[in-house]
């Protein structure tokens, strides 16, 4: 077998095979005689059927069997000949195969780049304070107070600032606004019109994140009423789809209720957790908050940690890099759904978010490399301890037996990436302690 390499750039390899004709012409033979025990040609017995008219009637079955068992081996030898691992399947092009003639295909990959991470024990590293804001407790506490919200139906008067709708709604987005004539207002209707409906949505009259001119339209509602209106919003808008666009919308109010706030004091406290104050719940909220902030400055020094290793590798394999993006995106996609949004219908620009996640995923694949480089050279290892602990707490999240969650790890080959990721936090753990840092 004749096979000729190149490198392409620092992580991007080239082969081209010439598998020789006899090595061919064997193949052929082999997987025709298999075909001939199955074959059923008329005018021949089931297993009778001549190698020839097998290998003419059914020439581009046995050629394609024949490349799928030739060209794997072909590559794998190569790749051991010269020492070589790529991170992702070879990608094979241009195969050409016939009987009598050499075997001829190509074959792209990636590998990792050389990897020196340098001097890599004392790093220095900055620690923010963990100190809280002025004010970020009682911030907090305002929160509980409108998740402990009490809701009650209003059915003695219209909708007014601070109730909320309970709504069936459709809108209907038009890129092009007809006024009507001498009144200054946009028509309903129009070429334009895709008509979006949703049941069930809640609108709070007053909200900060309420369009231009909803809390206008809303008010002054019962339920049962329905109201037709049309919306232009700014051509400086956040929301870039709707900037400038005009949008008729249609509801019809299901309900409309009121919020009460409960007041701050030691009931409160016993409504919204198992404290029996307020001064308690205060020092709860407190110690929560500092626990936070001290977690985040711990997050900033691992942050600025990776920033550092990750400079110190140039040019990370794209196929890796595309692999993290493809994470990221299913990360988002995961959360839309966890929230009941539909991703499909979210408004984002897919190819815009692969490509706005391009650097910080690059970033995370070269910290990655050097991490793991760095694992390598100081013996860091993950052991079945290790793994079994993590498989505890996969398990206790998702309500199922350690031995479930083993299994199931094990027949998509989890096992692996669960080493993997303890491998990277106990070297993440050891450059941490070795570092200096400074606040």
């Amino acid at each position: 077998m004749k096979t000729e390499f190149s490198e392409v750039t620092e992580t991007r390899k080239h082969l081209t095979f010439e598998v020789p004709p006899d090595v061919v012409d064997s193949a052929i033979e082999r997987v025709a005689r298999d075909y001939s025990k199955h074959a059923r040609v008329p005018g021949f017995r089931a297993g009778k059927v001549p190698a020839a008219v097998v290998k003419q009637r059914f020439k581009d079955q046995i050629l394609q069997d024949v490349a799928q068992d030739l060209i794997p081996r072909a590559v794998n030898d190569a790749l051991q000949e010269r020492g070589l691992e790529p991170v992702a399947a070879p990608d094979i092009k241009d195969v050409v195969i016939e009987e009598g003639q050499p075997m001829t295909f190509t074959a792209d990959f990636e590998t990792l780049p050389p990897i020196d991470p340098g001097e890599y024990a004392g790093l220095t590293v900055r620690k923010p304070a963990a100190v809280l804001e002025v004010g970020a407790v009682d911030k907090a506490l305002e929160r509980l107070q409108q998740r402990a919200a009490r809701w009650h139906a209003v059915e003695d008067r219209p909708s007014q600032m601070g109730d909320t709708l309970l709504m069936d709604l459709t809108r209907t987005r038009r890129t092009s606004v007809i006024e009507i004539p001498g009144e200054g207002r946009p028509a309903k209707g129009g070429m334009d019109d895709k008509p979006e409906a949703m049941q069930n949505v809640t609108v709070e009259i007053g909200a900060p994140a309420n369009p231009p001119g909803f809390d206008e339209y809303l008010s002054g509602l019962s339920a049962g009423d329905k109201r037709e209106f049309a919306i232009t919003y700014p051509k400086e808008y956040e929301i870039a789809e709707l900037a400038g666009a005009t949008v008729d919308y249609d509801v019809v109010v299901k309900g409309v209720r009121r919020k009460e706030i409960l007041p701050l004091d030691d009931e409160f406290a016993k409504e919204v957790s198992e404290l029996g104050t307020l001064e308690e719940l205060r020092a709860k909220v407190r110690e929560d908050l500092q626990h936070e902030a001290e977690h985040e400055a711990d997050h900033q020094v691992r942050h600025e940690l990776l920033q550092q290793l990750a400079a110190r590798l140039k040019n990370p394999p794209e196929v890796l890099v595309d692999r993290e993006i493809d994470r990221r995106l299913e990360e988002l996609v995961r959360r839309l759904m966890e929230q009941g949004v539909d991703p499909m219908k979210a408004n984002i620009d897919w190819q815009q978010f692969r490509e706005g996640q391009r650097e910080p995923a690059a970033s995370t694949v070269k910290s990655t490399l050097v991490l793991d480089e760095i694992g390598r050279r100081e013996s860091i290892d993950a052991g079945d301890d290790d793994v079994a602990k993590e498989i505890e707490k996969f398990a206790e999240r998702s309500g199922r037996t350690p031995a479930a969650v083993k299994a199931a790890l094990e027949k998509e080959g989890g096992l692996d990436r669960i080493r993997a990721g303890i491998r990277r936090e106990k070297t993440m753990s050891w450059l941490i302690g070795k570092a200096n840092v400074i606040s």
